[in-house]
Formats: C-alpha cells, structure tokens, sequence
C-alpha cells in the first residue's frame, strides 16, 4: 500500500475515532480520514466522499452500523467496510449486511492493520 489511503472511521466515541486515527496514522500512509458519529452521517461521507475503507462500530446512539453498512454497500460496493464491535454476536449481522470483515475491539491491534491491509490490497 504505497497510495495514501483514504478512510472514514464510525464510532459514536470520539474518543474512540482519536485513537484510530492516531493508531492507524501512525502504521499507514493515510491520505483524507473522514470521521463519522453515526450511522446515517457515515453513509453521507461514502456516498459524497467515496473513501477507500470504512472502519465501522456495530453499535452507534444516532444510526446502526449495520444498516450503514448495508446502505454503504448497496450504493458503493467498491468502498470495503470493516466492522468492529465489543460484542462478538454482530458478526454474522455484519456479514449478512455485506461488511467485508468484521473484528472484536479486543482482538490484538495489530490484527486491525493486517485485516485493512489485506482489505486494500
């Protein structure tokens, strides 16, 4: 991955889009990087701003992220989208709503880089 890449990061906390932002900056060339607190404001980022990759919590207090997937990928099926949630029970909800990997926030970070780099490759 030599191209910056451009990424939208979901989650409700914002300190939670902090720390991957800063994580992420850190390990990959990043170009653009969105932020979204919600599921409907990420589904407006991807359809004006089409970013490469959406790291996308299952959870949000203003709009689901598994319905933002599913609208994600039923407008641009070419953005990938990674779902991470606390509770490893979304996974087969996030699959059926067409996310392309899904990962628990507890998994090992270096797990996160590996899946998005495999992701954009």
């Amino acid at each position: 991955m030599t191209e910056p890449i451009r990424l939208l990061i979901a989650d409700d906390q914002a300190r939670t889009r902090q720390s991957l932002r800063a994580w992420l900056s850190s390990r990959l060339t990043l170009g653009e990087v969105l932020e979204a607190e919600s599921g409907r404001e990420a589904v407006r980022h991807v359809e004006r701003q089409a970013p490469d990759v959406v790291v996308m919590d299952a959870r949000m207090a203003d709009g689901d992220g598994i319905e933002a997937t599913r609208a994600i990928k039923a407008c641009c099926p070419e953005v990938k989208v990674l779902v991470l949630s606390l509770y490893p029970s979304y996974r087969a909800a996030a699959m059926a709503a067409g996310a392309d990997a899904f990962l628990t926030k507890d998994e090992d970070p270096e797990r996160l880089l590996s899946t998005l780099s495999a992701l954009l490759s």
